[in-house]
Order: structure tokens, then C-alpha cells, then sequence
């Protein structure tokens, strides 16, 4: 029998990798670190919950839904906040404190909105829930599909990627904006719709993985802020110019939170669980010390 904490683990990394994915995309086209990204998984997660509630409609199947409409409020977010600063010459800093602006309002609407269910629907549970009855079961294992959908989506998502950067002309107008976007301008490539696809393809990939997590991580209006240190972490990890490194990065750090609290707990006591959101601060402390390029940096050092 598998340990439950294994799966946990799966799908923990499963989730950061395609949200530090999403990240490591859009810091890559328009090099803005965004913090309003987590709240985009917060997006998915809501709507699986509120198509759940009203017509017992699986996450499994309100997925498509959520990245339809997280990949729309994403490059809402870029079209009416973030491309207007940066047209006006406005720093990277101020951009990203817009987006943590952004990542903070979001938070308040969604506590609106759990409040909005809860009085008017009378639905328990709008600021925390689990949609883990959703979940099919195999082996055995009651509720732990998404430990095999998960893995498959992320897997399928890279090799989607690779094949659209390498074998269509907009993935290679894609790439040659990112590495010389003037240049790719000169030569007749949109570079301001490839910002856009960018933020559109990384929002809607993030609301559904919020959508999809809803099966086994609690759902709150904070539910993506709480995680985008993780994220973060995972794409410095990876290298922020690598969507290869971000998937790594991913799997290392959402899998190495929950393996380090699980082994640690029955050594050092059961109050180290407490401290899972500890862990990405450490290894991302830890990357920026010996590898600050990213684990894809070791990879080129070697070539040359």
C-alpha cells in the first residue's frame, strides 16, 4: 500500500509546477514578477466550487471552464493594469507592486464573495472546502485520481509547450521576442499579442490547476497568496528564463514540503508540520546561494 503522504506529495508539486510555470512565462515575455499570480488559482478554485454547490459538477469537469476564465481575468490584469504602466515608462518595482496590489484586492473580493454564497445560498463552508467526494479512486485508494490526472496534465502541458515553441511559427515569434524583443519587432513580430498570449496561456493554466487542487488542498479566498512564496520559489529554483527548470523547480519544491514534514514530524515532534510554508523560503534561500542562475544553469556550465 502507498503511503497517503506520498500522493499528497504528487500532487503538491503537480500544482506548484504549473503555477511556477505560469510565473516563469510570464517573467520570461514581459519580465514582470508577478504576484497576482496565485490569486489566478484562486480564481479556479472558486469557480469549481460554486459549479459544485449549484449543479454538482465535478472539478474534473469545471476545469476547462476555470481556464477559460482565469486565462480572460488574466490578460485583464495585463491589458488594463500592467501594460498601461509599462507604456508609461513606469519601473519594475512599481509594476510589481501593482501586481501585489492586485493579488490583495482579489483577496477581498473573494471574501465577499464566500460571504455572498454563505448569506444568500446559505452554502457552508465558502471560505474553506475540499471537494476530495469529487475524486475517483484507484488501487484501493479512496479519492487519489488527481495524484494520476495531475501528473499526466503537467506532463502533457511541458510536451504541449516545447512542441508550440519549436514547431509553430508563433512559438518561434514567442522566443524571439523573449530573447530580443526590439529586434523581433523590426522584423514584423507582434511582440505586444505575444506579451498577451503569454499572460492568457498562464492564467488559464493556473485557474485550472486551482480548479483541479480544489480535490485535496482547502479552498480559501487566500488560497493562491498563501501559495505564490512556493511558487516563486520553484521558479528561481528552476531559473526564471526556463519553463523546463520552472516544472523542476516545481516538483522539487512542492514535493519537498510535504516529504521534509512527514519524515521530520515523528523525529522532531508533530508541531514541525506548521511549518510547511518554511520550506520554499529555505530552498530558495539555499538557490540563490549556490546556483542563483537556476538548476538549468548547471546544465549550460556543463555544455560549455
Amino acid at each position: 500500500m502507498v503511503e497517503t503522504f506520498y500522493l499528497d506529495a504528487i500532487l503538491r508539486a503537480s500544482v506548484i509546477a504549473i503555477m511556477s510555470t505560469g510565473l516563469t512565462l510570464i517573467y520570461m515575455t514581459t519580465k514582470v514578477p508577478n504576484f497576482a499570480h496565485g490569486s489566478i488559482l484562486t480564481v479556479g478554485a472558486y469557480i469549481a466550487y460554486t459549479l459544485a454547490s449549484f449543479m454538482k459538477v465535478s472539478p474534473y469537469v469545471s476545469a476547462p471552464l476555470a481556464f477559460l476564465i482565469g486565462a480572460g481575468v488574466s490578460l485583464a490584469i495585463y491589458r488594463l493594469v500592467l501594460r498601461p504602466l509599462r507604456k508609461h515608462g513606469s519601473p519594475i518595482v512599481s509594476v510589481m507592486i501593482a501586481t501585489l496590489a492586485i493579488d490583495i484586492a482579489f483577496v477581498g473580493v473573494f471574501g465577499t464573495y464566500s460571504d455572498y454564497l454563505a448569506n444568500v445560498f446559505r452554502l457552508i463552508g465558502t471560505k474553506s472546502f475540499i471537494l476530495i467526494s469529487y475524486d475517483f479512486s484507484f488501487f484501493g485508494l479512496q479519492h487519489y485520481g488527481a495524484a494520476i490526472v495531475f501528473p499526466i496534465l503537467t506532463l502533457s502541458m511541458v510536451g504541449l509547450l516545447y512542441l508550440g515553441m519549436t514547431r509553430t511559427r508563433f512559438g518561434i515569434a514567442m522566443r524571439a521576442s523573449v530573447e530580443n524583443p526590439d529586434l523581433a519587432s523590426v522584423l514584423g513580430v507582434s511582440v505586444e499579442r505575444v506579451y498577451s498570449f503569454s499572460w492568457l496561456l498562464a492564467g488559464g493554466l493556473g485557474a485550472m490547476g486551482g480548479a483541479l487542487a480544489t480535490l485535496h488542498v482547502a479552498g480559501t479566498p487566500d488560497f493562491g497568496s498563501k501559495l505564490i512564496v512556493a511558487i516563486f520559489a520553484a521558479s528561481v529554483l528552476g531559473g526564471f528564463f526556463s519553463i523546463y527548470g520552472a516544472v523542476l523547480g516545481g516538483v522539487i519544491v512542492g514535493g519537498g514540503e510535504v516529504l521534509s514534514v512527514n519524515y521530520l514530524a515523528p523525529v522532531v515532534g508533530s508541531w514541525v508540520t506548521q511549518w510547511i510554508e518554511g520550506v520554499p523560503l529555505i530552498m530558495m534561500a539555499v538557490a540563490l546561494l549556490i546556483i542563483p542562475k537556476g538548476l538549468t544553469s548547471i546544465k549550460l556550465r556543463r555544455r560549455r
